[in-house]
């Protein structure tokens, strides 16, 4: 096992809901009544003077001064469009009731995968409604458990979360990244775990990082610090890796690898389990790394390059021996595992392990025990297939039924495993697994107030504009008739290889137990279909995601599942640019629009925090006449022009350093600006909140609330609580 994963860059496709500042608890009376809420909004001062010229065409930017998130200017805005937004919110008379329902169904016991760190076992639970989950650990399997970390007590409000963590290979230490408000910037603190105290050692400036032990110290990523006000959206250059000891201070640590000539690309270093190897990876965008190894254990002062370019995707599993066992998708789009021999490690030396699946995409693998569990998509639902040490196929392992596998954890020659599962009407559920027999027994399943016998989850097939077939799943109730009167919600994402697979979630739970319909579209630019589908959305065919979807909302409409009034998208990060711009595209197509922090902006998102990485699914507008031309076509912020579009929440938050806010920001204003009918547009900017990962309990289910409570009430759904 190697002992962190290589840094994600990628637009996570988080479910999370971004919740206004003002008011965390919804207000509400009880009276279902549909009456016209009067909305004004807040003046947005444009200066007409602001263009760039690309290509030697103008394009005007008139709320550009919204980028300053620091400025006091736009920190007024902020404040003025959230009192908008509560104060529309607080008039849907089922908001509160919505709540209490959310509330209740979220109020269970929440399990993470048991892991094993030098003979204990460690495992995340939540009691039901903590903000954040906590970290216990156990001596036994059947022994009581203790507190190791409670990431609660960060902060009073819970916004600062437990992020990356990293155990000494003697298992007297573990080292952990802090997020502050959601931000991706760390500070990494070290507990010592045989007497529970919290060593002086802090390091500050880690991103986009690891946290990788040899001996007493550790590795990690970081960024120079950056300058005052640029925090949350000055570019990040200059990646660089450095070793830490425990008990010197962090100006003391060691440099151990940059490229000052190539200050875009991103570093990361991972640590064999057994601490025989270090595996340093490049790269410069979300897909495609270089990847080269040093011997630990011979002392190695140089790293030796496998790969250089970012041509493909080389990611190191674990080593057996001397010999480190990889997943690629080099020559295999849908994923194959290799054996790279360290004495011999030229491509020509290279081994096939287990080939490629020309059907289904090999997504991940893990050593357990003495054999390899690999987790394949199949038509965007997880299979598991377990193989001995030398490649050969042994079995697939029964899954409850289609859904997802989230994570598998074990060790070398140990016989048990765990995994969990989950899908779109059962929640998470932790299974152990016999590496003897390869059964599965349910270890920890959790018990919510949700009926999913009353509903059903199908797949369906649609055809997109050009004639490719592209599945979705549709969740609803057994009993729905199909007379285009039930209120829909439209999920998607597409892009940087990342797949949408059934997740559990109780916001959607609920939309389904108020007579709704909840649907994924696995829609082209994702991983589930491998490398041919991503490639297939991406830079100048970005606008077959758009047709994916825009063909998936008509499939719906055409069967009679729902009607465009009655029709809801949703998407975040790189979603809610699919979301800006179906909206902008097709604004007859849909009711309710939800664009969460979304990449708004199509020909400045380069110039922000990681953005750059971003180019390879995009393009640049800098780079070339074609791509110029083809970001313009489509960047929702500059095809919103004066008719009518659908209500719509735009949402983001003030510490998204991933997606800078001011997409959203000028995105709002633009649209508001334009706006012809009646139909409000609503800002909804959260505080001390970032991208989405670590957000608190409390702010999800106020997020979640108020999104659901909109949702319906402005397709004039009855709420059945």
């Amino acid at each position: 096992m190697v002992k962190i994963n290589t840094p994600l860059l990628l637009l996570a496709a988080v479910s999370l809901l971004f919740a206004d500042c003002t008011n965390n608890a919804p207000n509400a009376g009880n009276d279902m009544t549909f009456k016209k809420i009067d909305v004004t909004y807040p003046f947005s001062k444009k200066d007409t003077t602001v263009s760039d010229t690309y290509f030697g065409v103008e394009v005007k930017d008139p709320y550009r001064w919204l980028e300053d998130d620091q400025s006091e200017e736009t920190k007024d805005w902020v404040q003025k469009q959230n009192i908008v937004t509560n104060g529309y919110l607080s008039q849907i008379p089922s908001r509160d009731k919505i709540f209490k329902r959310l509330e209740k169904m979220w109020n269970f016991e929440k399990f993470g995968v048991p892991f094993e760190e030098s003979g204990k076992y460690y495992f995340f639970k939540n009691d039901g409604l903590q903000n954040q989950s906590v970290l216990y650990v156990q001596e036994t399997l059947e022994s009581a458990a203790s507190v190791v970390l409670d990431p609660n007590s960060f902060s009073k409000d819970g916004t600062a979360s437990l992020q990356e963590m990293g155990f000494s290979n003697d298992g007297n230490f573990l080292a952990y990244g802090i997020s502050e408000g959601g931000s991706d910037w760390r500070t990494i603190r070290v507990k010592d775990l045989k007497n529970g105290t919290l060593l002086e050692d802090e390091v500050k400036f880690a991103k986009f990082t690891g946290i990788a032990w040899e001996g007493a110290g550790f590795y990690y990523s970081r960024y120079p610090q950056p300058k005052e006000g640029d925090q949350l959206k000055g570019a990040n250059q200059n990646s660089a890796i450095c070793y830490h000891q425990l008990g010197t201070p962090q100006d003391q640590d060691v440099l151990v690898y940059k490229d000052p000539k190539h200050p875009n690309y991103y570093f990361g270093l991972a640590t064999t389990e057994d601490e025989r190897f270090a595996i340093l990876t490049a790269s410069e965008s979300t897909s495609g790394n270089s990847l080269a190894f040093k011997n630990l254990s011979k002392k190695d002062k140089n790293f030796q390059t496998v790969v250089e370019g970012f041509s493909n995707d080389f990611s190191v599993i674990d080593n057996l021996e001397d010999d480190l066992l990889v997943l690629t998708n080099q020559k295999a789009p849908n994923g194959r595992l290799i054996l790279i021999h360290t004495d011999r490690p030229k491509e020509s030396a290279w081994e096939t392990l287990i080939p490629e699946n020309q059907s289904d995409v090999l997504s991940s693998a893990s050593v357990c025990g003495d054999k390899i569990i690999c987790q394949y998509l199949h038509n965007a639902s997880s299979v598991l297939r377990v193989y001995d040490l030398k490649g050969q196929f042994i079995k697939e392992i029964t899954l409850p039924e289609i859904g997802t596998v989230g994570s598998v954890s074990g060790k070398k020659g140990k016989n048990v495993a765990f995994y969990s599962f989950q899908s779109f009407l059962r929640p998470n559920t932790i299974y152990r697994l016999d590496l003897t027999t390869l059964e599965s027994s349910v270890f920890k399943a959790p018990k919510v107030d949700f009926d999913p016998d009353a509903f059903l989850t199908e797949q369906v097939w649609f055809e997109s504009k050009d004639g490719t077939k592209v599945p979705m799943f549709i969740s609803r109730k057994k009993n729905m008739k199909m007379d285009g009167s039930n209120p829909t919600l439209l999920y998607g994402y597409g892009g940087f290889n990342i797949s949408l697979t059934p997740t559990f979630s109780v916001s959607k739970a609920a939309l389904l137990e108020n007579n709704g319909v909840y649907v994924v579209a696995n829609i082209r630019g994702g991983g589930e279909f491998g490398e041919k589908w991503h490639k297939a959305g991406t830079v100048l065919q970005k606008q077959n995601v758009f047709d994916d979807f825009i063909a998936a909302a008509t499939y719906l409409v055409e069967q009679k599942y729902t009607a465009p009034e009655r029709l809801a998208i949703e998407g975040g990060s790189n979603g809610g640019l699919l979301i800006g711009a179906c909206m902008t595209q097709r604004p007859d197509l849909f009711g309710v629009c939800f664009p969460r922090v979304g990449v708004l902006d199509m020909l400045r998102y380069h110039q922000f925090t990681i953005g750059y990485a971003w180019a390879v699914d995009y393009g640049r507008s800098d780079a070339n006449e074609a791509e110029f031309k083809n970001l313009l076509s489509y960047s929702p912020l500059h095809n919103v022009k004066k008719q009518s579009y659908p209500s719509t929440m735009v949402m983001t938050a003030d510490h998204d350093d991933r997606v800078v806010p001011a997409h959203s920001f000028k995105f709002a204003a633009t649209l508001q600006e334009n706006q012809q009918g009646e139909r409000p547009i609503l800002a909804r900017i959260d505080t001390s909140a970032g991208h989405g990962a670590g957000k608190p309990t409390d702010k999800v289910l106020a997020e979640a609330a108020d999104m659901l409570a909109f949702l319906l009430y402005e397709m004039k759904s009855k709420v059945v609580y």
